[in-house]
C-alpha cells in the first residue's frame, strides 16, 4: 500500500508541472487574431509585433470606403469594403521589420496608409 502511494505522488509530481508548462498551454490556444482598423488615411493599430513560428489572423475593417493592406514579402494581400470585413490566416516565417501599404485607392492620403508589422524570435 506505502509503495503505491509513492508510485502514485510521483506520478502526480511528474504530470502536473507538465500539464501547467508553457509550452503545452500554448500548443493548445489556437491562431492569435488580431483586427485592423483602416480609414481615410491610417490603419489602427499601425504597428504590430508577431512571433516567428505562430499562426496569426488578420482581420481588416473599413467603416467609411474599401482599404486593402498588403505586405509583399510576406505575401499577404487584404481588401475590405466598408462594413464587410477581410481576413487572412498566416504563419510568418521571417524576421524582420514588413511595412504593409494600402492596396485600394482610397483618396489624397491614400499614400501615406501604412503599417508595420515586427517579426521577432
Amino acid at each position: 500500500m506505502k509503495g503505491k502511494s509513492i508510485r502514485l505522488a510521483l506520478l502526480f509530481a511528474v504530470l502536473i508541472p507538465m500539464a501547467c508548462s508553457p509550452g503545452i498551454i500554448r500548443a493548445q490556444s489556437g491562431p492569435r487574431t488580431i483586427e485592423i482598423n483602416a480609414k481615410k488615411f491610417g490603419f489602427d493599430p499601425a504597428d504590430i509585433t508577431l512571433k516567428k513560428g505562430q499562426p496569426v489572423i488578420l482581420v481588416l475593417k473599413s467603416s467609411d470606403v474599401a482599404h486593402g493592406l498588403r505586405f509583399r514579402e510576406l505575401n499577404v494581400d487584404l481588401r475590405a469594403r466598408s462594413g464587410i470585413p477581410a481576413q487572412t490566416q498566416f504563419t510568418p516565417e521571417k524576421t524582420g521589420d514588413f511595412v504593409g501599404h494600402c492596396s485600394v485607392f482610397c483618396g489624397s492620403g491614400h499614400g501615406s496608409m501604412k503599417l508595420t508589422l515586427h517579426v521577432v524570435d
